[in-house]
């Protein structure tokens, strides 16, 4: 019996011992296994990972295309700069982690040690401008303004200056040929940001690195993936420290493409100098309403050839120099760029400011009236002094009275009341307060002028303006209906008070007031200087509305391949031949006997015939926005000043500046050989072997105003250097002024 118990104790520990050896012969299948899989299976795979974990990618960027004017004249390119660079892996592997070399430089370049340091440290969530927001082992800018004296001194001493580098480098450059800023058209370059280089992706790859340089605004930003050309690729192997140890490969930089414009410098240096003159003599000039001079804060204007929409030039008030933008802004001149005192520069009026657009939205009118069946040729529409609704007077300008008129009279002198009276009749055939199927003419045509709209111009940043029509006041109603109606329970009984009680109420009705003061171009209208010239251009080449551009064409480095930007046609106006010409006719009238007259005195009309319509639209709380839209049978030229006074009275002598100029006109005589540019650019520049452009001789015609001195631009010249982001795409336009139900005279019951 006692043999039982050590038989039982065998079995158990050969049991045990199978278990043991079935367990360490699966362990060693599944390590087997594993170690088939890595080095077997998928051992290329993991062989290149691990190979690639040391090599690193240094980017070499890409010389960035020129902006050309229309003759071939550089608006934007590269200046060769001498540009110090620090090695951020080369400072890591000094004992004192580069602090002594960093110290020596700041020496060298006048700075200090920590404005150096700043610059070198990585971007991060918790690190705030300046900073570096490329590659690590990426060499680093310091700065782009060193002397050659203190590159001499870094390189001939490398030995107290390892990982520090001076070399030439291609830097943007704005060169204002003819003294032509163009700063709002040619926008300025700034680093990429997070979000950018998450919108580049492609193909589950950004395209876009944080070394990048972009576009920001204007036709950087719209051209911006054609100029910025393709990066090269330096490739390093480093240690598991970080440290070089040798070069892979690279691969080599490609050039961008150079963009052809259609803005001649000359004219728009003469544009920009014209709108700036305007604005400093309004602000000489007394403003009989507030008994003040005009304040003329901001103002745009433009010139476009009539048979393509292209722009010869373009130009913005109150301006900025866009190489204050080049190799990064300090925070300083950012917030003085951004800041409210400045009165935005950034913004393009051009395509971003918006305003009630006065008496030159009455061509809109005239078509309006002839679509509604009104007799153009008839003369017995009365121009009174006022015009009464109800209990409500409007008032013509100054109380002028004409009799009985013709509409086409009554565009030459601007006359309000007949106006007035056509929209209160549609407005009443069209059921009043309570519409019956309105027909709504006047609303239908300015949308067929295309405006409310945006024009689609190559810019970024655009605003579409504003058609108040009925849908437009439902609209606004519904998103107002909270903010008016507790605006009006207040106890105050003021004009601002009265109207939002008047609103709270029905605020979605078209009133007579409405269509009435929207027929001059005043109420809730809002059109661009952009919108304008778009207008009068097809006024001018018999109805076809272009698409407005400024790119011409895009050519590639090598000259090679030339991509033309063709004008495009997007619709007619709606008016018969016969309404054009009786338009045409009355803004000629304009010009020769009309509000115009007193500016155009002598002009050769003759032989070269303008056309033009004045406007001073009232903006409530503010002086009178001038406008002052013109044509003739090649330009279209439409200047805006706000706080600026009357449309002629405000811009009609810098217009005129900038037709003798064009045309060589001078007093009565023409002298072609003096004309600046007696026929619209049509071709493009010659382009030569390597992509070179051919340019233009830039000498502006005796006859030409001098630019006026740097002290009177309204330019910021402080060099910058932080790195701080762009403003975000293009500026936002600025709100409207608070004019919604605000003009005066433009509510009453009837």
């Amino acid at each position: 019996m006692s043999n039982i118990p050590e038989t039982g104790r065998t079995t158990r520990v050969k049991i045990r011992l199978v278990i043991l050896q079935i367990l360490v012969v699966s362990l060693l299948l599944t390590l087997g296994g594993r170690l088939w899989f890595l080095q077997i299976r998928d051992g290329q795979q993991y062989t290149a990972e691990a190979n690639s974990n040391n090599i690193q990618q240094v980017v070499v960027p890409a010389v960035r295309g020129s902006i050309l004017d229309s003759r071939g004249v550089p608006l934007a390119d590269n200046e060769t700069k001498l540009v110090v660079t620090v090695s951020r892996t080369s400072m890591l592997s000094q004992e004192d982690g580069g602090v002594s070399v960093l110290t020596r430089l700041a020496g060298v370049l006048g700075m200090t040690y920590q404005q150096i340091a700043d610059k070198v440290r990585l971007c991060d969530a918790k690190t705030p401008p300046p900073c570096w927001n490329g590659s690590p082992y990426q060499p680093i800018p310091i700065t782009d303004t060193a002397t050659t004296q203190q590159a001499l001194q870094i390189m001939e001493r490398r030995e107290d200056f390892p990982g520090v580098a001076a070399q030439p480098t291609a830097v943007r450059h704005y060169g204002s040929p003819s003294g032509a800023s163009a700063a709002q058209v040619l926008g300025y370059t700034a680093p990429v940001t997070d979000q950018e280089i998450q919108s580049s992706m492609k193909d589950g790859q950004p395209t876009l690195t944080r070394s990048d340089q972009v576009g920001a605004s204007g036709l950087e930003h719209t051209y911006d993936s054609q100029l910025r050309g393709t990066d090269g690729i330096t490739r390093y192997t480093v240690d598991n420290r970080g440290r070089v140890i040798g070069e892979a490969n690279d691969t080599p930089a490609k050039a961008g493409s150079t963009l052809v414009t259609s803005i001649d410098s000359r004219v728009q240096a003469l544009t920009e100098q014209q709108l700036n003159l305007a604005m400093v003599d309004a602000r000489k000039t007394y403003d009989p309403v507030t008994h003040k001079n005009f304040k003329a804060d901001s103002g745009a204007a433009i010139v476009m050839n009539v048979h393509t929409g292209q722009i010869i030039a373009m130009a913005s008030e109150p301006t900025y120099n866009p190489n204050e933008w080049v190799g990064g802004i300090s925070e300083k001149d950012y917030k003085a760029l951004t800041g409210a005192a400045s009165d935005y520069p950034l913004l393009n009026r051009a395509i971003q400011g918006q305003s009630a657009p006065g008496s030159t939205f009455k061509v809109v009118s005239t078509s309006a009236a002839a679509q509604a069946g009104y007799d153009l040729g008839a003369s017995d529409y009365p121009c009174t002094s006022s015009f009464n609704i109800g209990s409500q007077v409007f008032h013509n300008d100054e109380n002028e009275s004409y009799g009985n008129i013709s509409i086409g009279r009554a565009l030459e002198v601007s006359c309000d009341t007949v106006f007035y009276g056509l929209a209160y009749q549609q407005w009443l055939k069209d059921g009043g307060n309570h519409p019956k199927d309105p027909k709504d003419w006047f609303y239908k045509t300015a949308h067929e002028f295309q405006l409310g709209q945006t024009t689609d111009v190559d810019l970024p940043g655009e605003v579409p303006g504003r058609i108040p029509d009925r849908k437009w006041k439902q609209d606004f109603y519904d998103a107002m209906k909270t903010t008016w109606c507790k605006e009006a329970k207040s106890a105050k009984h003021d004009y601002v008070t009265d109207i939002a009680r008047e609103d709270c109420a029905d605020g979605y009705v078209m009133r007579a007031g409405d269509s009435v003061n929207y027929a001059i171009g005043q109420g809730d209208t809002l059109v661009t200087p952009i919108q304008e010239a778009k207008v009068y251009s097809a006024l001018a080449n018999g109805g076809t509305l272009y698409q407005p551009t400024i790119g011409k064409a895009v050519v590639s480095p090598d000259g090679k391949k030339v991509s033309v930007i063709k004008p495009k046609a997007v619709g007619r106006l709606p008016d018969s031949k016969a309404t054009l010409k009786y338009i045409n006719q009355a803004l000629e009238g304009v010009i020769t006997e009309g509000t115009a007259a007193w500016k155009f005195g002598g002009w050769p009309q003759d032989k070269i015939p303008l056309h033009a319509k004045t406007g001073t639209a009232e903006v409530y709380g503010k002086q009178s926005t001038s406008w002052f839209s013109t044509y003739s049978k090649d330009y279209a030229i439409v200047m805006t000043i706000s706080q600026g006074g009357t449309g002629s009275g405000g811009s009609g002598e810098a217009v005129r500046h900038l037709y003798e100029a064009l045309y060589g006109v001078h007093g009565s005589t023409i002298d072609k050989s003096k004309a600046l540019l007696p026929n619209p650019e049509a071709p493009l520049p010659r382009i030569g072997a390597g992509g070179v452009v051919q340019q233009s001789s830039d000498v502006l015609p005796a006859t030409a105003p001098a630019r006026l001195p740097a002290a009177d631009a309204t330019f910021l010249n402080t060099p910058g250097g932080s790195g701080l982001p762009p403003v975000a795409g293009t500026l936002a336009a600025l709100p409207p002024d608070r004019n919604e139900k605000l003009l005066l005279g433009r509510r009453y019951q009837t």
